[in-house]
């Protein structure tokens, strides 16, 4: 399985997960053309694409659906509250009825040789979810855009050989920097983003055997950095030793594709 990120922050939001024969993104939150241009780095093309799942329906994540679906004629995946938030947002265009498939969290389903299951998690949104991947004996779990986790959470991303989470934002600097209160307390709530050390929990709660990359992502412009998010999730999450090895780590660029991972 492959693995990479085309945008990755609070300003936009795009996933590639692929095989050699399979290829989807998650979420399509910046411009068609850019999108195409990440792709480029991988070495797809946009006609290759065959899905687009998407975890909800905030402009971060749904901006370039309307342009990249209609181009290559390529699937949506979404909940079916998601499917009706998408199609009322008018920026988008004419996106017919047709293009549309409708996924239920806990009800796995099948792209091409790639096992997708969304499950649900707590977000400001219509009906929000993340998903897992597998295929080959790999699995890929991705999560962002939660104030929390439970249990459901953490078993639905256990055993995944990469992890791309959130590690939003550095609660210090949010409350100290310029967001008006309702806002920042909308973040800091069960239903808005990770913060750095909660990331670092669910990772360390999430270790074993199989996890060779974790990857951060949708990290706030204005409320983290990226070196700081980094170190904040590896002291939470390898603060103590343990035999097993630990696994690669890093932030996802914000505003270019990262590199291909190969699992």
């Amino acid at each position: 399985m492959y693995f990479g990120t085309i945008a990755s922050g609070s300003s936009g939001n795009c996933l590639y997960v692929g095989t050699d024969t399979t290829h989807v993104l998650v979420d399509a939150g910046v411009s068609c053309k850019r999108i195409l241009a990440g792709l480029s780095s991988f070495g797809i093309d946009g006609k290759d694409i065959q899905a687009i799942l998407v975890t909800h329906e905030h402009s971060d994540h749904i901006s370039g659906i309307g342009v990249l679906s209609r181009k290559f004629h390529i699937p949506v995946y979404a909940t079916c509250k998601t499917v009706g938030e998408i199609q009322r947002c008018r920026s988008l265009g004419d996106l017919s009825k047709s293009s549309f498939f409708a996924i239920e969290p806990g009800r796995p389903f099948n792209i091409g040789n790639i096992r997708v299951d969304a499950f649900s998690i707590p977000h400001d949104a219509a009906d929000p979810v993340s998903y897992t991947f597998e295929s080959e004996g790999s699995k890929i779990g991705i999560a962002t855009d939660l104030g929390c986790f439970d249990d459901m959470i953490v078993h639905s991303l256990e055993n995944s050989d990469l992890l791309y989470l959130e590690a939003n934002h550095d609660v210090r600097m949010l409350q100290a920097g310029p967001y008006p209160y309702p806002l920042k307390q909308r973040i800091l709530g069960s239903r808005g983003h990770l913060c750095n050390e909660m990331t670092g929990k669910l990772v360390s709660l999430l270790r074993s055997e199989h996890l060779k990359h974790v990857i951060l992502g949708h990290l706030s412009k204005e409320n983290n950095y990226p070196d700081l998010a980094l170190q904040t999730v590896l002291l939470e999450a390898f603060s103590e030793p343990e035999e097993r090895q630990q696994p690669d780590v890093f932030v996802a660029p914000r505003d270019e594709a990262s590199a291909l991972v190969t699992l």
